[in-house]
């Protein structure tokens, strides 16, 4: 199992925004991955790097108990676990998602 918490940790902090979900990018495999993608991309963000749960049921249990939280999918910018969709939802309504991921150099 660390093998797997090495490989989350790795991508966290090697990549500035990082989404844990369903699917890809281009082809979400569940409606709340696909949200989270399409926030990301209405706050200008211009490369993401996306990991299937779907692809590796260890990754799918060990991001879980990485962020301590329980779905899919997580976001994490600069290595933070930021939340789920429903917390990046509100981050956006409230602009503080922009916010984070421009302190982050992510956006275009």
């Amino acid at each position: 199992m660390s093998d797997v918490q090495d490989f989350i940790r790795q991508t966290v902090t090697e990549n500035p925004v990082v989404l844990f979900m369903k699917g890809t990018a281009q082809f979400p495999q569940c409606g709340f991955s696909g949200r989270a993608i399409q926030l990301l991309k209405a706050n200008g963000v211009r490369q993401v790097t996306t990991v299937n749960v779907l692809e590796d049921d260890e990754v799918r249990q060990g991001i879980k108990e990485y962020s301590n939280w329980p779905t899919i999918p997580q976001l994490y910018i600069k290595g933070e676990f930021i939340g789920g969709s429903d917390i990046l939802a509100e981050l956006h309504e409230t602009g503080e998602l922009k916010q984070l991921l421009a302190d982050a150099g992510v956006l275009a």
